[in-house]
């Protein structure tokens, strides 16, 4: 059985032959709000454990402009959801009770589905991670995490899904950029999520630059006149799109502390 360690990591684990799994094959819809700007990233959440899914939900509701227009519980449930809903983007579990999740890529292939897929699991294995790139998927990102690990994952494929949306092709340096994904700076104009500015980027990227040493995002909000949060918030950016780099201070008690120092 899968267990939820608090509200801020989302564990998993393989099912033995004496788990019971629930036969309810209802997946949970959303009715899709045709209000919703264009611009809109519709999302699908799989995960066998519907309180780790809720979390999962939750999370991704906190990121612009992602919503979360379902939630299945199984392969089977994954598969007519796709069909229903047409998400941009789903996030998939591995371990679920009728199929092993990468086997779900290639049936909505077959089906003409061309959503990206990005795994969310605790399998762990070399096998496995190599298998998940050769069906394509955009990102694998490991139980458990917290939400910073999930909303960087998030902005980064906002980012590149734009680009390639937004890309025409004159020559191969056009290409050379679509395939460079998210190595583009963060302060670069038209490459940050939405809610974020090009100003405030570029005054958290001169903060990080004449710092000396590393700074964490508390030293860098009060060096920059920003809240901690929104220092935060740039700095993940950068260290996402490979700006800054990251280390982590140990102290006596509690979680490390996040240090930054910008690249280049």
């Amino acid at each position: 059985m899968k267990g939820m360690k608090g509200t801020s990591g989302t564990p998993d684990t393989p099912r033995g032959p004496g788990t019971s799994v629930s036969t309810d094959t209802s997946v949970t819809t959303d009715t899709i709000d045709t209000s919703v700007a264009t611009d809109t990233i519709d999302v699908l959440v799989v995960d066998d454990d519907f309180m780790v899914a809720r979390v999962h939900r939750t999370f991704v509701e906190r990121v612009e402009p992602f919503r979360v227009v379902g939630v299945a519980n199984t392969g089977e449930q994954a598969t007519r959801a796709v069909d229903e809903l047409h998400p941009d983007l789903v996030l998939l579990d591995l371990y679920l009770p009728d199929v092993f999740g990468l086997d779900v890529i290639p049936r909505l292939r077959a089906s003409g589905h061309d959503c990206d897929v990005m795994v969310i699991s605790a399998a762990r294995e070399a096998d496995t991670v190599r298998g998940a790139v050769r069906h394509g998927v955009v990102d694998y990102l490991l139980k458990p995490f917290e939400f910073e690990d999930l909303r960087a994952r998030l902005e980064r494929y906002a980012v590149q899904r734009g680009r390639l949306l937004a890309t025409v092709v004159h020559g191969q340096a056009d290409v050379d950029r679509v395939l460079a994904g998210a190595s583009v700076p963060a302060s670069a104009a038209g490459t940050l999520p939405k809610g974020m500015s090009v100003e405030t980027a570029e005054l958290i990227e001169r903060t990080l630059r004449t710092a000396e040493g590393t700074l964490s995002a508390a030293e860098c909000a009060t060096l920059a006149g920003i809240s901690r949060v929104s220092a935060r918030r740039y700095l993940e950016h950068f260290h996402t799109v490979g700006s800054a780099d990251v280390t982590l201070r140990y102290g006596a008690a509690g979680r490390p502390e996040r240090r930054y120092r910008f690249q280049g």
